[in-house]
């Protein structure tokens, strides 16, 4: 149950109206939101708000899908029903898929679960990745893991030569 009176359209004040006719007329639909009509209970939060996630979802180097994707995919880490609900609706409309919807879940939930354990393991950032992440020089993730595929692959084809039939294995019992 909400916690509060929703402002219908037509009891909304000129300035709440004026927003809401921005939503509509933005997202392409003919109705207010509940969520946006629960945040007309105070209109400068529901200007904020509007302000915020409309900048933020204007076009830029993400395609509005991609954006409408990160939003679900973070509506549904959050927990937030009425959020991936309308999230998914958008997404929908701008053309993703079941089968991009099953990527999607299947990307959070793996990110989610990993993101847990590197949390509860306290596991430390390595310096190579650090420095990657801040957009420098990756040379020595690059270096170090050539010389590591290097190492590998000289120990396999030890192991293969140290084999009897040429470092084949039979399959016969």
């Amino acid at each position: 149950m909400p916690t509060v009176a929703m402002v219908e359209y037509d009891d909304a004040s000129p300035q709440v109206r004026a927003i809401y006719d921005e939503i509509m007329a933005v997202k392409g639909i003919e109705f207010v939101p509940n969520f946006w009509k629960t945040l007309g209970t105070h209109p400068p939060l529901l200007d904020e708000v509007w302000r915020n996630l409309n900048r933020a979802m204007q076009p830029g180097r993400l395609d509005q899908l991609t954006k409408e994707m990160v939003a679900l995919a973070v509506s549904a880490t959050n927990g937030c029903t009425y959020c991936i609900r309308s999230h998914t609706a958008a997404a929908r409309k701008l053309g993703m898929d079941d089968e991009m919807l099953g990527e999607l879940m299947a990307v959070v939930g793996v990110f989610n679960q990993t993101n847990r354990l590197a949390d509860g393991y306290q596991v430390e950032v390595d310096p190579q990745i650090m420095a990657a992440s801040e957009g420098q020089a990756t040379s020595p993730l690059t270096g170090m893991s050539a010389a590591l595929r290097k190492s590998r692959v000289a120990g396999r084809k030890a192991q293969r030569s140290a084999r009897p039939h040429g470092g084949r294995v039979s399959r016969r019992r």
